[in-house]
């Protein structure tokens, strides 16, 4: 039996390594946050200030007390900085649907999903909308024939178009992207198919465009340099814009597991700085004079750490780059200050860092995958450290690096990988074990070499170098994609079996006695869960347009076009690698001229949709049908249910459980629930 004594004897054998769980419950208070339903309120933080006074006040209590007030601290002090960052960044959210002039300064320039020009302003003006209601960035994609203005940052851009409050989660407990918008400042979402036209040059002088303009010049010289899929990929490596390349290539990135080669983010950093470090380090090392009287690792490591702080600025400085960049440094200081660089606490320092000035990263792919794989890696070499391993042959031990490498960040981030993005590819390992040495040994290293040269005007030739490593980088990530059974699709767990999984694996990764192994435990339970996902017999989107019925072939759509978004999403999170046109072509939704049918346990299923839908209603009202509606009806007189846009305004997408002939609801939106990022809707001025 575990008394409270064995538990604070183990406790008191992990003091060494306690430090390593304080991002732990520091993200476990974010997330905790992030997640309720509904903002708290003065009753909440007065009750959790006199819960943290009372943590406090038992610090100074010896055995199990102090380390469980700790983490109780930990949780309080996350959650209220996380509510802090909330609200000091409020912005108003637009609150009903534009249509009309948009006036705005571009701060931003990439692709969006349909493969078009999107960009993001700020200093927006809208028609008729007061300053204080005026969001103060949109982002607005470009439809139709465009080239009356070529976008760059800084300049003041006049264009039409419709633009709408950030969409929320197509199904309860999704993704939502009004929280992701928000902390982006970003207030309305749209689209332009009339010319964006030039109404002022763009600014000189702010430090923040400048560097943008930068971005774009180098971005637009690489291309030049370097045409085609090869350039976008060099401009993506060395500037983070990745504007220039295809959804194809994109997609073959995707589906090969190489597509953390165009984000800048650790690996990048990591090599970037690990080769300057070399560089420095090792050329001094030729002057004797200096090898005996410099300490070469230290100039090393201020030399890596000034051209990682270059590669930030010039990348735009996104949450990926900032993450990892927060990462080197902390190594990197390590080196200036004689202490060991690669360690479990330099790893927990920087994601303390990264969380207090983004606690929103928390929820992301991007910030969970990076310190996924560099926690593993730290503890897998960590545990080589005394092995016979390092007395291998230099090549053998290269090689058994790299492999070794790949198998652990592989192992590590696929569970989250496969939760977020419904895929596992069945090849990723060995596409990465033929294309990273490829990135590491070319393209860096040729990066390198274009940046000191093209102030001689030489920059062509680190380039030219690049493309060597690029061009076969590219030929994996196509070979790969097209082989059979690449990638196999999984359905989206459960909210709580993520966390379940990482607790496990962070137990055991942190624990530092035998006990550790117990942490497979709640991992195989998280697996298990998993395998037992169940998913919504009916999905009904925001705005009624349209719905999903699963049936024996999968999810079965009513509409083989419009609504795209819910449709790919719903069938991502089933794990069903269907496109909507053969999703709607299923038996289990009858289509015929506004009016799809379909069954469910005892209930008729119909949804109505153009002129005649108010007449098939009538004609389909009764007991025990559901009627879903995309525009308003008149009362019927029938004993159906009515699930039109006024009932959807209050509960968002719906998501329907059969349980024992009864129909469950699960609504996005609890009544009465409202967050800063989703407030309650106000009418149109």
């Amino acid at each position: 039996m575990l008394t409270a004594g064995r538990l604070t004897r183990m406790l008191d054998g992990q003091r060494g390594s306690l430090i390593l769980w304080t991002p732990v419950f520091y993200g476990t208070g974010i997330a905790a946050y992030l997640g309720l339903a509904r903002e708290p309120g003065a009753v909440f933080w007065a009750s959790a200030a006199t819960l943290a006074t009372a943590f406090l006040w038992r610090l100074r209590r010896k055995g199990l007390e102090a380390p469980l007030a700790i983490a109780g601290l930990c949780l309080l002090l996350r959650a209220a900085i996380a509510a802090g960052r909330t609200h000091s960044i409020a912005e108003p959210v637009l609150s009903f649907r534009y249509y009309g002039p948009i006036q705005g300064r571009i701060v931003d320039i990439d692709r969006s999903g349909s493969d078009k020009i999107r960009l993001t302003l700020d200093r927006v003006v809208l028609e008729r909308v007061p300053d204080a209601r005026t969001p103060a960035r949109i982002r607005i994609s470009l439809h139709g024939d465009q080239g009356f203005v070529t976008p760059e940052p800084g300049l003041t851009v006049i264009l039409t178009g419709h633009l709408a409050p950030p969409g929320g989660p197509v199904e309860p407990g999704g993704f939502d992207f009004r929280r992701q918008a928000w902390f982006k400042r970003i207030g309305a979402v749209g689209y332009t198919r009339t010319p964006v036209l030039a109404l002022w040059p763009a600014e000189e002088g702010h430090t923040g465009l400048l560097l943008f303009r930068l971005r774009n010049t180098i971005a637009g010289a690489v291309r030049a340099t370097l045409p085609g899929t090869t350039g976008a990929f060099a401009a993506a490596v060395i500037t983070g814009d990745r504007s220039g390349l295809d959804q194809p290539t994109l997609e073959a990135m995707r589906l090969s597991n190489l597509a953390h080669l165009l984000a800048i983010s650790g690996l990048h950093m990591g090599m970037l700085t690990g080769f300057v470090f070399a560089l420095v380090r090792y050329g001094l090392a030729l002057v004797p004079w200096a090898a005996l009287r410099w300490p070469l690792h230290k100039i090393g490591a201020v030399s890596a750490l000034a051209a990682g702080t270059v590669y930030l600025g010039l990348s735009g400085g996104n949450v990926a780059t900032e993450r990892a960049y927060i990462m080197v440094a902390v190594m990197f200081a390590a080196v200036l200050f004689d202490r060991r660089a690669l360690t479990l606490r330099s790893v927990a320092l920087a994601a303390l860092i990264v969380l207090t000035l983004r606690p929103e990263a928390i929820l992301g792919p991007g910030f969970q995958m990076s310190f996924a794989a560099t926690t593993a890696l730290v503890a897998a070499f960590g545990a080589l450290r005394n092995s016979g391993f390092w007395r291998l042959h230099p090549v053998l031990r290269w090689v058994g690096a790299l492999a070794l490498s790949s198998l652990v960040a592989g192992l590590a981030t696929a569970p989250i990988a496969a939760a977020h993005f419904n895929r596992v590819p069945h090849f990723g390992l060995i596409a990465n074990l033929l294309a990273v040495p490829a990135m590491g040994a070319v393209v860096v290293p040729g990066a390198v070499a274009a940046a000191l040269l093209a102030p001689l005007g030489l920059g062509e030739v680190g380039l030219r170098i690049m493309a060597l490593g690029i061009d076969w980088i590219l030929a994996v990530a196509h070979h790969v994609a097209s082989l059979d059974g690449t990638v196999s699709h999984v359905a989206t767990p459960a909210p709580a079996i993520l966390p379940l999984l990482t607790l496990g694996a962070l137990f055991t990764v942190l624990w530092t006695t035998r006990l550790r192994w117990a942490g497979i435990l709640p991992a195989m339970a998280a697996l298990a869960l998993w395998a037992m996902t169940e998913r919504p017999g009916l999905l009904i989107a925001a705005d009624g347009g349209l719905i999903g019925l699963l049936a024996e072939e999968g999810r079965s759509l009513s509409k083989p076009r419009g609504g795209g978004f819910a449709a790919e999403t719903w069938l991502e999170n089933d794990g069903d690698g269907a496109t909507q046109g053969v999703a709607a072509a299923r038996s289990g939704l009858m289509i015929d001229k506004g009016h799809a049918v379909g069954r469910i346990g005892p209930f008729d299923i119909h949804h109505l949709w153009g002129r005649g839908a108010e007449e098939a209603g009538r004609a389909a009202c009764a007991r025990n049908a559901i009627l879903v509606t995309s525009a308003p009806i008149a009362p019927l007189a029938g004993p159906c249910r009515v699930i039109d846009p006024a009932v959807l305004a209050e509960t968002g997408a719906l998501a329907l459980y059969l349980r024992k002939e009864t129909l469950i609801d699960v609504p996005t939106y609890r009544p009465g629930a409202h967050r800063p990022w989703a407030p309650r809707p106000v009418s149109r001025p």
